[in-house]
């Protein structure tokens, strides 16, 4: 299914460092917490913020409008790998040079950024992922202890049995990369199954595994209070959703 037509436009003229920026926010029923987030969006580095509102049945939407957000509506809830691809699709199409993904539940932090963004600006790298487990990076609030074990050893461990690479984490999805890096032939987001969390983890082994240009930076990774909810993913399955793709595509079965 087609997505609805967006409906709101927030468009800052001031590029960064020569860069038209777009930050991406996946989102289903985040009303509260897309709210915080587009309040420390820094407009004067991000042109665009753009949520995407897969299928919410609550104010996620008109949330983000109020703050300033551009939105891109799905009519039911179609996964977060649909809206990041749908987010990417917008950055192609109009002209954008950077995209930056960030946590629709306002666990990352906009005013960190310009982190991601440097190293493409002035090193001319293809591809930055944030690390909560980098020198400078941090992570708190109700983040489950089992999640600290996976995302500091589990998953990196894999990745790095395949890629060689040595990153110290793989699944933060607070990521930017080069908007040309989509235009890659080799770089394939429209195969069907890539419609959730598998989305992320494919693009991330194809650019580790291909002769793209990457870095890692220190970002936070703070949980909202488990009351308000602090995670959509679910136990077993969703793990398993960032899991398969990496041996997948590791193995050379997908690419």
């Amino acid at each position: 299914m087609s997505p609805t037509p967006l409906a709101h436009l927030s468009t800052n003229r001031n590029m960064y460092k020569n860069k038209k920026v777009l930050l991406i926010a996946p989102a289903y029923n985040e009303a509260r917490k897309i709210e915080e987030v587009a309040k420390k969006v820094p407009y004067d580095v991000v042109d665009t913020f753009l949520v995407v509102s897969d299928g919410s049945t609550d104010d996620t939407a008109e949330a983000a409008e109020a703050e300033g957000a551009r939105v891109l509506r799905h009519e039911k809830r179609m996964g977060v790998g649909m809206s990041i691809r749908d987010g990417y699709k917008i950055a192609r199409e109009e002209g954008f040079d950077i995209a930056v993904v960030i946590a629709g539940n306002n666990k990352d932090d906009p005013r960190e950024i310009t982190r991601l963004l440097d190293p493409i600006c002035d090193d001319d790298c293809d591809f930055v992922m944030g690390s909560r487990y980098l020198d400078g990076g941090r992570f708190g609030g109700d983040m489950p202890t089992y999640r600290v074990f996976a995302t500091k050893y589990v998953h990196p461990f894999i990745v790095n049995l395949f890629c060689k690479r040595g990153v110290t984490e793989s699944s933060n999805g607070y990521r930017a990369l080069k908007v040309s890096v989509l235009e890659d032939p080799r770089v394939n987001l429209e195969q069907k199954w890539l419609k959730d969390y598998q989305l992320e983890m494919y693009i991330l082994m194809r650019i580790l595994m291909l002769d793209f240009k990457c870095t890692e930076v220190p970002v936070s990774k703070i949980y909202p209070p488990r009351e308000i909810g602090n995670t959509k993913m679910t136990p077993i399955v969703g793990w398993w959703k960032m899991v398969y793709p990496i041996v997948l595509v590791g193995l050379g079965l997908r690419k």
